[in-house]
């Protein structure tokens, strides 16, 4: 199929056609946020309290922070609506190096690894319904990065519609789960009664970071701010779709917690399905195996899509990657930018598969580099508010400068959690009959992060002209 290479400049305004509405735009937030995590990080939330009522402020703190998040992000996107996202908001506030860095590790580490990551959960799951052999998981993520692609190079009708059918399900899904738990149990007096650790600073903190780690994924509404229909429509999805998440976690855990008790979800290693078996019997466990996949399949759809619209602005930045700001009119999607990610995404899949411990694996490989730019993003806002005052804010960020400074505070923490986590979590390996390959995901990360520093010079070197003209 013929592509066409765009010749905008580099500060202006990316020229798509805008095919997303609202309705699409909160499908995509909601699908990446509503993974699969939900269905993992509620036991080890429970495991670090002493209550149901902190739980469930946990959840609800949560969601506070992340609407701060989207307060930040609403501005940006507003004032600067470009396929870029993050990108465009590093590269106008730090300048080229920067921005140039971010990409890179987008293209080799944040998005890709999260592409990974949901396709490995994917196949842990789908395993359980149908196993390939030995490295069925693998198997199963491969496809499943294979599949997303190939919709999506198609178009971007394709991918959305995908999106929103997936989301659907998603959401009635969850409903369906909680109403097992708040309706069809009685009590948790049949649930697991171990007692969850002491409460204290720390282990509160640590809940923390795995309640943030589930919210996580909203951000992605910043790659398709160039692709609405109503310019004002991503800072709507973004706070219709947090109030959203929000209220489906606290239902959720609600469900949880009163189905199983907290000492139940706590020393529960899968919560929604003993949920799901205590309230129907084992066909429970096989619809929340179902349940994980579309969520896992769902998220890592819209991850494809946003994904790749970061790749599209990089290859228009930088001639010696132009081949990747190649925009496919007929389907009206950037289709090199879509299999370079891809063949990246099958090449984690491979050292996921190598190291035994995919999902792991890419959980270290993405976290650190992930909460370093975020929080650089939520600092570009401020940067940009002094650096350009005269620029039209459509939406501006209430309560300035308390909301991005709380923003850009709670992301240096999680910068640090997630290296401790590591760290941690090699320590407490070490101890045990499991020793290889732990840790190794941060390292190979930090390290193709930083390989980006001299393809950033001979990106440089290439390009010299074109830097003149701009």
């Amino acid at each position: 199929m013929a592509v066409k290479s765009t010749a905008t400049k580099p500060d202006e305004v990316v020229d798509l056609v805008p095919t997303l509405s609202l309705k699409d735009a909160v499908a995509m937030i909601v699908g990446i946020v509503v993974g699969a995590g939900v269905f993992r990080t509620p036991s080890l939330v429970a495991a670090n309290v002493t209550t149901e009522t902190n739980a469930l402020l946990l959840w609800l703190a949560g969601g506070i922070i992340s609407l701060i998040g989207a307060l930040c992000y609403a501005e940006l996107t507003a004032t600067y609506p470009h396929t870029g996202g993050d990108y465009y908001y590093l590269r106008r506030a730090y300048g080229r190096p920067l921005s140039f860095l971010f990409v890179w590790s987008r293209v080799t580490v944040i998005q890709t690894g999260s592409v990974a990551l949901l396709s490995f959960v994917f196949g842990d799951y789908a395993s359980q319904l149908l196993r390939l052999g030995e490295n069925s998981p693998s198997i199963y993520a491969a496809l499943l990065v294979v599949v997303l692609t190939g919709l999506n190079v198609l178009g971007v009708h394709q991918g959305t519609r995908t999106q929103n059918y997936l989301t659907g399900v998603e959401v009635f899904s969850l409903l369906l789960i909680i109403i097992a738990g708040l309706f069809l149990i009685d009590s948790p007096s049949g649930a697991p009664q171990s007692a969850p650790v002491q409460s204290s600073v720390g282990s509160i903190g640590l809940a923390m970071v795995f309640v943030l780690l589930t919210y996580g994924g909203w951000n992605e509404a910043a790659y398709i701010s160039g692709e609405t229909t109503d310019r004002r429509d991503v800072a709507r999805a973004l706070l219709l779709s947090i109030a959203i998440v929000t209220g489906l976690y606290l239902l959720v855990n609600w469900a949880y917690l009163r189905g199983l008790g907290l000492s139940g979800v706590a020393s529960s290693e899968a919560v929604a399905t003993d949920l799901m078996k205590r309230a129907v019997g084992d066909r429970g466990a096989l619809f929340v195996t179902l349940l994980v996949a579309i969520s896992a399949i769902t998220s890592a759809n819209a991850t494809v899509f946003t994904g790749a619209r970061t790749n599209y602005a990089f290859g228009r930045d930088f001639p010696l990657f132009g081949f990747l700001g190649r925009w496919q009119k007929s389907g009206n999607t950037p289709t090199n930018a879509l299999l370079v990610q891809g063949a990246f995404a099958l090449g984690l899949v491979l050292i996921g598969t190598l190291t035994r411990e995919g999902f792991a694996t890419m959980i270290e490989y993405t976290a650190p580099v992930f909460w370093f730019f975020f929080f650089m993003v939520g600092l570009s806002l401020i940067v940009l508010r002094v650096k350009e005052p005269d620029v039209v804010r459509p939406f501006r960020t209430p309560l300035y400068p308390l909301l991005p400074l709380a923003f850009c505070i709670s992301c240096l923490y999680m910068l640090q959690a997630s290296i401790v986590y590591v760290f941690e979590a090699s320590r407490r390996l070490g101890e045990g009959d499991k020793t290889v390959f732990v840790g190794i995901g941060a390292l190979v990360g930090i390290l193709v992060l930083l390989m980006g520093i001299p393809v950033f010079w001979l990106a440089q070197y290439s390009q010299r002209p074109a830097i003149k003209r701009s």
